[in-house]
């Protein structure tokens, strides 16, 4: 691995690099915060990916995207006299510092819990109004209730054993039922809300990330749905004119196949 002066001296490499393009390049000059944003979303995203697919190369690859995106954003920053890239690695810096007491102070801690509740109580002692401050509105769904479970759970708003989520799953699983029964569609879509986010909580319990459990889960039926196209196509055979008996037996082949 690189040393810690190779590692700077790339770091200063690419500020330079970013120096060039901003003075010469016309797409470059272009860019504000706000045109680079959905593009930080999309880099971000392309990151993901490749950690769930566990490509090391391409985990490589995309973190220099998102760390070219936020030289970007610093180099925007300078320009506008606001901050620039040493003051963002000040300010983390400095943010985890504070937030780590047990390692720069004498807060003793016992495990991973520990640290999570002072680091949500630290925040609020910060001047944040509520804990839940700090979730970004614009998460995805999925990701914004886990989110919002870990940080209560941090100042202690939490179920004490993984069977009592699982109860209360079973709960609201029953009215859901209920409801379908009665079939008020409000009420359903109400409904089975409050059991995704049961759901996502006993993720947590069992030790789950439910995005990543929820994507790895889409990746395969988008495998084995692919291959099921594949070969019925091979045979000359139409999805939409085969019947359902047909279909499940190219099914227990794509399921046999990426076993």
């Amino acid at each position: 691995m690189n040393s810690r002066k190779s590692q700077l001296e790339a770091f200063n490499r690419l500020l330079n690099i970013m120096d060039d393009l901003r003075e010469k390049c016309p797409w470059d000059q272009k860019q504000t915060f706000e045109s680079l944003r959905h593009l930080t979303i999309e880099e971000t995203y392309e990151l993901a990916d490749a950690i769930l697919e566990n490509d090391l190369q391409e985990i490589k690859k995309e973190l220099g995207d998102v760390l070219l995106h936020i030289v970007f954003y610093a180099k925007i920053g300078s320009e506008k006299n606001a901050f620039d890239i040493a003051d963002v690695a000040n300010s983390i810096s400095d943010k985890l510092i504070s937030r780590h007491p047990h390692i720069y102070r004498d807060v003793k801690v016992e495990n991973e819990t520990d640290v999570k509740r002072n680091w949500e109580q630290l925040k609020l002692k910060e001047g944040k109004k509520s804990v839940l401050e700090g979730v970004p509105k614009s998460l995805p769904a999925v990701v914004k209730a886990s989110r919002i479970q870990e940080k209560v759970a941090g100042v202690g708003f939490d179920w004490e054993k993984p069977e009592q989520v699982w109860e209360k799953v079973q709960e609201e699983l029953a009215e859901l039922n209920e409801e379908l029964k009665i079939g008020n569609n409000a009420n359903i879509e109400k409904e089975f809300g409050d059991v995704l986010f049961s759901m996502i909580n006993y993720a947590r319990f069992i030790g789950v990330n439910p995005e990543n459990s929820l994507e790895k889960t889409n990746k395969k039926f988008i495998n084995r749905f692919q291959f099921l196209e594949k070969e019925t196509k091979k045979e000359g055979k139409k999805l939409s004119e085969m019947s359902l008996t047909e279909l499940d037996i190219y099914w227990k082949k794509s399921k046999e196949f990426f076993k």
